[in-house]
């Protein structure tokens, strides 16, 4: 890149910035015009489980961000020698779903409940049968309904319900809004209208139990808004909150705000019908653009939209990596033991590689990668479990390659439903997220988990925040173009990407766990009923 370009339009506020708020990560991406990283930065969090719910602290919300944005200043500086006073746009995504509830006067109501959490299976399960559309727990209108039907005193005095991408984006712009994307996991989206399901809105002001409440449900729910609109500026308050020295201008455009899967879409270029992207991280996702209604409800499968409102397939999957970043992490203290401390990229890529040489069903091995409950297979309390039998084969290369199947694992039984069951054909899979930071390894056992070609692109390990920047530029600049051909002409017209198949041993070999799996469920079930958590002894 040229560099006395980048200052140039770094000075003149000719860039935009991508600010991601994922579960272990609080990212931020500045791009050009073009969409090319000028810098980038992250600061590290972690959710936390208290009374029995997962969530996070908003103030460490702003200390994250305000350190995050501290550090790409200063990334700047020293890359470019110039000083990031204005920017041309902002866009801030964050994880989907989830409840967060604020009173007339901007105050917090309740605890922040994350995605993670399956308490709310009671409204979930009303809720669908209600609308004739599936809602999962994690589903804003789920965390509403069930704080309804437990009679929390709260409920009556909320004003405004939103998620966390879109609290950051109001308290930065003072635009109660949000993108279509990370709006249809709150409540469902009609996509003629690109607004709430009208016949649905109406159903649930119907239910004896909401009539009893001062509001109406789209009064306190965020405005959807598709990509390429605006969502305000970002105001001198706001500007304040990313950076307390004064010196970031206010007025910098706000594209509407987005959940993670939808800037995993942009991230991928898979937003036309027919394609199709899987994120993996803490927890793992994939996303099916549709070209035609799925022929059921499925418990299982999400119907959510692109940032520009077309309708998606979602499998969700609550647990992914986080059982598989606490084995690492022994492992590398144990490096440290012995005198040999490795950084994690060397640990990761040393333990990932070392699978290659396992036997392809893992050796009978099993691992449960269930940090916390996890619709699809039915467990209700996460308790990571790993089990062998007396005559399985234990040495490390098999227990690695059981722990990247038991990442994938929740993620395969629901894509057998929308493949065998629906029959969901995707042009292209592309594959995004930490775990293909390793080169190869990751892509091929998921290849091989599914059975479909996975892609993964140069910009796999970016991901959401980069995403996220792509959208913000598209609002600022080229809102007049369709999405998908913004993606195709403008950023993704000659992209680095390498395809695998999956292996015929390999995907034999992954059946063969993943019917052992299904087997042990009960185990993994009967573990998070009969042992306690630590916390709570």
């Amino acid at each position: 890149m040229d560099l006395k370009k980048n200052a140039a339009a770094i000075e003149a506020g000719r860039t935009a910035l991508g600010l991601e708020l994922g579960s272990t990560n609080i990212k931020m991406v500045l791009v050009n015009e073009a969409c090319e990283t000028l810098a980038s930065t992250s600061y590290g969090w972690e959710n936390q489980l208290e009374n029995g719910i997962w969530t996070y602290d908003l103030a460490t919300v702003w200390l994250g961000i305000e350190d995050a944005f501290h550090s790409l200043t200063a990334d700047v500086q020293s890359r470019y020698h110039v000083e990031l006073k204005t920017i041309g746009s902002i866009g801030v995504s964050a994880m989907m779903h989830g409840y967060l509830p604020f009173d007339k006067d901007g105050k917090q109501l309740a605890p922040f409940r994350t995605w993670r959490n399956n308490i709310t299976g009671e409204a979930a399960d009303q809720l669908t049968e209600l609308f004739g559309f599936n809602i999962p727990q994690r589903w804003s209108i789920a965390h509403l309904y069930q704080a309804i039907l437990n009679k929390e005193d709260h409920v009556k005095d909320i004003a405004f319900l939103t998620t966390l991408a879109g609290y950051v984006h109001w308290q930065l712009s003072g635009e109660k809004v949000l993108g279509i994307g990370d709006a249809s996991g709150m409540f469902p989206i009609d996509e003629k209208t690109g607004l709430y399901d009208a016949a649905m809105l109406e159903k649930f002001e119907s239910l004896d139990a909401v009539k009893a409440y001062p509001w109406k449900l789209q009064e306190i729910l965020p405005q959807p808004l598709r990509a390429g609109h605006s969502g305000g500026q970002l105001t001198k308050e706001g500007a304040w909150l990313l950076d307390p020295t004064g010196k970031l201008q206010p007025g910098a455009l706000m594209a509407p705000p987005e959940g993670d899967a939808g800037t995993g879409m942009v991230s991928t270029n898979a937003v036309r019908k027919r394609t199709g992207n899987i994120s993996v991280g803490t927890s793992a996702f994939s996303m099916n653009v549709l070209d035609a209604p799925l022929k059921e409800v499925h418990r299982d499968i999400d119907v959510v939209t692109t940032p520009d409102g077309a309708p998606v397939a979602m499998v969700h999957a609550n647990n992914c990596s986080s059982d598989l970043n606490a084995w690492i992490g022994m492992f590398g203290e144990f490096a440290e033991l012995i005198g040999h401390g490795q950084t994690p990229a060397k640990l990761y890529r040393t333990l990932f590689e070392v699978s290659q040489r396992a036997n392809r069903d893992a050796g009978g091995l099993l691992n449960y990668s269930c940090l916390s409950g996890e619709n699809i297979t039915k467990v209700e309390t996460g308790r990571p479990l790993f089990v062998r039998t007396p005559h399985s084969h234990m040495n490390l290369a098999n227990f690695m390659l059981a722990q990247l199947y038991g990442c994938f694992a929740p993620l395969k039984i629901g894509m057998d439903i929308l493949v065998k069951e629906e029959g969901v054909q995707t042009d292209v899979m592309i594959a995004q997220g930490g775990l293909f930071k390793t080169p190869v390894i990751g892509q091929q056992v998921l290849a091989d988990c599914l059975g479909l070609p996975i892609t993964v692109m140069e910009t796999a390990g970016e991901g959401g925040p980069w995403g996220m920047a792509v959208l913000a530029v598209f609002a600022k600049w080229h809102s007049g173009k369709a999405l998908a051909d913004f993606l195709d002409d403008d950023v993704f017209h000659n992209p680095e990407s390498s395809t695998l198949l999956p292996t015929e041993a390999g995907r034999l070999g992954c059946q063969k766990f993943i019917a052992a799996y299904k087997e042990g469920l009960e185990v993994e079930r009967k573990a998070g009923e009969l042992i306690a958590d630590h916390a709570d002894a």
